[in-house]
């Protein structure tokens, strides 16, 4: 049985993914908001629920979206509400991603943090 990442843990990968992500979206010419970009992290956001307990989820999803509303949608580190059903929508999906990986690499049978594994 591997470890799972702590929640606090999970968001720091998730932020240092997310900026490590920035160059190669750079090079392929996608930094802006394309499903290419938006694609690239919930994959980042799945890996890294995959290795993280579910209770993670709730980090790295805003994390994710961070990085992608500041600098793919709207460049140069600045954050827009412009559309905030569209983020709102953004997050919850970065969030899902991280989510359905924790649940579905989540070890079976008994666990000492409880049935959900939802301890810190």
């Amino acid at each position: 049985m591997t470890a799972r990442l702590a929640p606090s843990m999970s968001a720091a990968i998730a932020l240092a993914a997310s900026a490590a992500l920035l160059p190669a979206l750079a090079v392929l010419g996608e930094l802006r908001p394309t499903w290419v970009a938006f694609t690239a992290y919930a994959a980042l956001c799945a890996a890294v629920g995959g290795r993280s307990r579910p209770s993670a989820a709730p980090l790295i999803g805003p994390a994710a979206w961070l990085f992608h509303n500041g600098f793919v949608e709207h460049r140069h580190g600045a954050l827009d509400l412009a559309a905030p059903a569209a983020e709102a929508a953004h997050v919850l999906l970065l969030t899902a991603a991280a989510l359905a990986a924790a649940l579905l690499t989540a070890p079976r049978g008994p666990r000492p943090g409880g049935r959900y594994d939802l301890a810190a």
